[in-house]
């Protein structure tokens, strides 16, 4: 008996219980569309490559080569720091490399024709060897002193001025790569299964209101954050036109690609009972209250998974008048009698 009791309450709804007389409400048909379902998040930009610039050998700022915010290209020069002692060692360790090749030569030559030892012809080589490497090594501590661009971007602030004496690990100018830039953001870990590289994703920032950039998913992070339950993506974004730049907070908005098909409802037409999702389904002018499985959503509409089909006529308005089997009056909501 209890049962039935509580079947007959949520038969009912939440109008009471059931009676003869007529009920007015809102209706429209249930009908078939394309559906192109996106999820929308926020994320920052960043730059696909940037880079400090610090001094790896001290000395004195000579020369700036660049400009403040000017592209420069992979290779160029940027800054020339003092380098008198440098080349001094350089030059050192040249001639001091010479000078054991000859002897390794001669060596050579002597322990072809048996004339020294076997140690003696070793020690040789090792001189030689040796000097080499302290060419090598000075010369590497002589290229240190010209900075240049690790690849293709645009300087940013200098940090230094010419004339100023650098200290190893100083700071001197950041290059930025602009184009393309790359867009951070999290999605939560149950839409993972539909976030794979190459969909589509469309950015706004508030510099450019109106405007949309468009981009392309690249990469998804391995690991779900435990703590939010979300994952990171990383996209890339064209930027030809310079006009983003990285730091700028982005929404964010990943097309998940068309449904054809699709039911999509007014939500207002979804009516909760405990755990359940339901719509009020009009048949032969009687109320039917149907459970439905509800799928994605857009601005005021959701996608009915299960439930319904087209044609089908629901309430869109006056559902808490309503209980099963009813007698109810359909009227278009006010947008579409006015048509």
């Amino acid at each position: 008996m209890a049962s039935g009791c509580l079947a007959s309450t949520l038969a009912w709804g939440q109008g009471g219980p059931p009676d003869d007389s007529e009920v007015t409400v809102e209706t429209t048909e249930v009908r078939a569309t394309t559906l192109q379902p996106s999820v929308k998040t926020v994320g920052t930009l960043l730059a696909e490559a940037s880079a400090e610039l610090r001094a790896e050998v001290p000395g004195q700022i000579l020369a700036m080569h660049f400009e403040e915010g000017q592209r420069v290209s992979q290779g160029s020069k940027l800054f020339s720091i003092e380098a008198t002692l440098l080349e001094a060692e350089v030059n050192e360790a040249k001639t001091n490399a010479e000078l054991t090749r000859s002897a390794f030569s001669r060596a050579r030559d002597l322990h072809a024709k048996k004339l020294i030892s076997g140690t003696d012809y070793d020690t040789a080589k090792a001189n030689m060897d040796v000097d080499v490497a302290r060419l090598l090594s000075s010369q590497a501590k002589l290229s240190k002193t010209v900075i240049k661009a690790p690849f293709d971007g645009f300087a940013g602030l200098r940090q230094i001025n010419v004339g100023d004496y650098a200290t190893i690990g100083q700071t001197l100018v950041e290059v930025v790569q602009l184009d393309p830039l790359r867009v951070r953001f999290s999605i939560p870990e149950t839409l993972l299964p539909k976030i794979q590289p190459g969909l589509a994703i469309d950015i706004t920032v508030d510099a450019y209101p109106g405007e949309v950039f468009a981009g392309t998913i690249t990469a998804i992070a391995p690991r779900i954050d435990v703590q939010g339950h979300v994952v990171a993506v990383h996209a890339s974004v064209p930027n030809p036109q310079l006009k983003l730049r990285p730091g700028f907070f982005v929404q964010v908005s990943v097309s998940l690609g068309e449904k054809a098909n699709a039911i999509m409802i007014p939500e207002r037409a979804v009516w909760p009972i405990g755990q359940d999702k339901t719509v009020f389904v009009v048949i032969d002018g009687k109320a039917q209250q149907r459970t439905v499985e509800i799928g994605d959503r857009e601005p005021g509409l959701v996608e009915i998974v299960s439930g319904l089909h087209p044609g089908d006529v629901i309430v869109t308005a006056g559902q808490m008048k309503l209980h099963e089997g009813v007698s109810v009056r359909s009227v278009a909501p006010p947008h579409e009698s006015s048509n």
